[in-house]
């Protein structure tokens, strides 16, 4: 008996398992239909993945950061922000992943704007370590980030009221409350830490 072949039962639960990974296409047309409306849903390699929903303060700072990069970017035309925008990173298995922000830069303006997934690599991602399972993963995705060809990841962590800042030259910078959130790829563009963390008057 030739035990170095594989068994017809081997081959045929290695085919099932090719058939039932997600495709990035399969992923968007039932997305709707997950939990949350797959608000929080990505796809790793095939299977979707459901990120824990985030709190307030999570809202609070993509709230925050968007309204000081639409002033940004009114005065200084040279990008635009995408959000809830799907990153493809990988094919045969698909993966999908959304940062809670994407920046790109040149290019023809809002072109990414109105995809749902998109493999154009942004110049900037903004990551929130705003749950559990964001936090344990975070290293990861910003290794990820950079290796794809992002120049900057900018971590946000709700919790430490502080951000990191990763960028493709290997460099990390760490910035509590009381430090000025700057970027090279954004010439001109400043805020406090702090200010991403502040409460709207409304919400009070």
């Amino acid at each position: 008996m030739d035990t170095g072949s594989p068994r017809s039962g081997e081959r045929g639960y290695e085919k099932i398992m090719i058939q039932i990974a997600m495709t990035a296409q399969q992923f968007l047309e039932q997305r709707s239909e997950m939990p949350e409306a797959g608000q929080w849903a990505e796809l790793h390699a095939g299977v979707p993945v459901f990120l824990e929903l985030p709190d307030v303060d999570h809202g609070t700072a993509v709230l925050n950061l968007s309204k000081a990069l639409a002033g940004y970017f009114q005065q200084s035309p040279i990008g635009y922000a995408c959000f809830d925008i799907g990153l493809q990173l990988g094919h045969q298995p698909d993966t999908v992943l959304f940062p809670a922000v994407c920046l790109y830069l040149g290019g023809p303006m809002f072109a990414e704007s109105d995809r749902e997934i998109t493999e154009s690599v942004p110049a900037l991602i903004v990551e929130l370590a705003s749950t559990r399972n964001r936090r344990a993963h975070l290293e990861g995705r910003i290794l990820r980030w950079l290796q794809w060809g992002v120049r900057e990841v900018w971590s946000i962590d709700p919790k430490a009221l502080s951000v990191q800042i990763d960028t493709h030259s290997q460099n990390r910078e760490l910035h509590g409350a009381d430090g000025r959130l700057t970027s090279a790829n954004l010439p001109g563009f400043e805020m406090t830490v702090s200010e991403l963390f502040r409460v709207p008057d409304w919400a009070k």
